[in-house]
């Protein structure tokens, strides 16, 4: 078996027909998908099943894609989120962002993007382990990033973060002291094109910002390179 095809991933979607027909054309490819009507049946879904990746619709009656995914968070539940938002409605996708969903797609979807979106992800989340000689982990501050596992502590104590932080804190610890623009990071972290209007980039630069800094306004490891985009100190001068 693949390791694709050991990957499972649920997709979220209160409107039936939708939901049938994505998970028939996503299966179609090979992926393994199972289904759930709302934030209640993900909740058993997770329960009995390994997931590898959320697929999350915003607008659901009894709790929206937001408040699941702020739940989720909460509870130290990190497996990657995509969030399928209304399009046009950048607001939706910058405070999904803000909730730890980790990339977005505007609705109504093309089925091969969202297919495209997946494969990235769960890509990113299989080759950084088959890298035999990489580094393995980084040390900044009170801070081990631990590349290998997927992990970062602080003296000693895991903290949780999001598969899309874990994406760009590897860019930024693998490229210590070197300027990154927003076109370098989110083709280094996600594989794709920076589109003009997406603030996807500064929205997790913030989230890593609020885990790593003392003080988020003034930050000394993940610093702003005015004009360019941003550089990783990891002596945090």
């Amino acid at each position: 078996m693949s390791e694709k095809m050991k990957q499972e991933i649920v997709l979220v979607d209160d409107d039936p027909k939708i939901r049938d027909l994505t998970a028939k054309y996503l299966r179609d490819q090979g992926l393994q998908v199972c289904t759930a009507e709302s934030g209640k049946a993900l909740d058993k879904v997770l329960e009995m099943k390994k997931i590898s990746l959320i697929v999350l619709d915003l607008m659901m009656p009894e709790e929206s894609g937001l408040s699941i995914c702020q739940r989720l968070r909460v509870n130290n539940i990190t497996i990657p989120i995509i969030m399928l938002t209304a399009k046009g409605d950048e607001v939706d996708r910058i405070v999904g962002l803000e909730m730890g969903a980790d990339d977005y797609l505007p609705k109504p979807f093309n089925p091969r993007e969202l297919l495209a979106r997946i494969n990235a992800i769960l890509r990113r989340q299989t080759t950084i382990s088959d890298k035999k000689d990489m580094v393995e982990s980084t040390k900044f501050g009170a801070f081990i990033f631990d590349i290998k596992n997927r992990s970062l502590t602080k003296n000693g104590v895991e903290i949780s973060i999001t598969s899309g932080e874990y994406d760009l804190l590897r860019v930024f610890t693998e490229r210590p002291k070197q300027p990154l623009s927003r076109d370098q990071l989110m083709q280094l972290a996600k594989g794709k094109e920076l589109d003009v209007f997406d603030r996807s980039i500064d929205v997790q630069i913030s989230r890593l910002r609020k885990i790593i800094e003392q003080d988020p306004n003034k930050p000394k490891f993940l610093q702003t390179k005015w004009g360019y985009g941003y550089i990783f100190n990891p002596e945090g001068g």
